[in-house]
């Protein structure tokens, strides 16, 4: 469902991203992992369409985001880390302008707005300005805007900031449902206990390239301490030797 080849992107002499090549499947919950810097962002943005790479290319279902990108991009749902929301908007206008530009028929929008407003707590606010919105509840409102459209492929890029932990789980609870039923969900978090519960495979990137692939197992078989995906992580990424640095406290 995600495919990248030989993608590359380079501003002046930096390289953010080196030369990826990854294959994602239909229903796949992908975790990408990568220090800060490490070209998380720029892969999201180039996936979706909002960067064009320096070479390489990126195809959504097999369409190419470059070539065709309403194509692709109708078939997408974005998370990011920042969202950006109409402020002088209430929510449900957001969600039906959402609606609209995705083209879901009308009969539907009015359903669906109601059942996500409801399903994520924000029924009460439906009629109220998102400026009243905290960063909480605008993360929630912009998932079920994705949602509003029914994407086959939902992009993630820090999706649990600023929720609470019902806002969380529920999410979690989403993500799971989603991808049983055929969604595609490509994941970058710094929550490792959250890739660790939900992710089947997980890439790591490191100054731009991908250093690791695998399942948690396979990942930790290249280690020779630590359990956990946050031990696992540490160790492949160097992070483990960070108490070298409390010498300076």
């Amino acid at each position: 469902m995600i495919e990248l080849t030989n993608l590359t992107k380079k501003y002046g002499k930096l390289i953010a991203l080196d030369n990826l090549n990854l294959k994602i499947s239909p229903g796949e919950i992908f975790g990408f992992l990568g220090p800060n810097g490490a070209g998380k962002t720029t892969t999201v943005k180039l996936i979706c369409g909002l960067l064009k790479p320096t070479t390489g290319r990126a195809t959504i279902g097999g369409i190419d985001i470059q070539q065709e990108p309403e194509k692709a991009k109708r078939i997408i749902g974005l998370v990011p880390d920042f969202p950006f929301v109409y402020k002088k908007l209430t929510g449900t206008e957001y969600l039906s302008f959402i609606g609209d530009l995705y083209n879901v028929p009308l009969e539907e929008q009015g359903e669906k707005i109601t059942n996500y407003l409801e399903m994520f707590e924000l029924g009460q606010w439906g009629n109220e300005l998102i400026e009243n919105y905290s960063r909480g509840m605008q993360q929630k409102l912009v998932m079920a805007s994705v949602l509003l459209h029914d994407p086959k492929v939902i992009i993630l890029d820090e999706p649990l900031v600023g929720l609470d932990p019902k806002g969380a789980r529920v999410m979690k609870e989403i993500f799971i449902s989603l991808s049983k039923r055929g969604t595609t969900i490509f994941m970058c978090t710094h929550t490792l206990e959250i890739a660790e519960a939900m992710c089947g495979r997980i890439g790591i990137i490191q100054e731009g390239k991908l250093t690791h692939l695998g399942t948690k197992e396979e990942l930790k078989e290249k280690v020779t301490a630590g359990g956990s995906l946050e031990d696992i992580f540490l160790k492949l990424t160097g992070g483990s030797e960070y108490s070298d640095l409390l010498k300076y406290l």
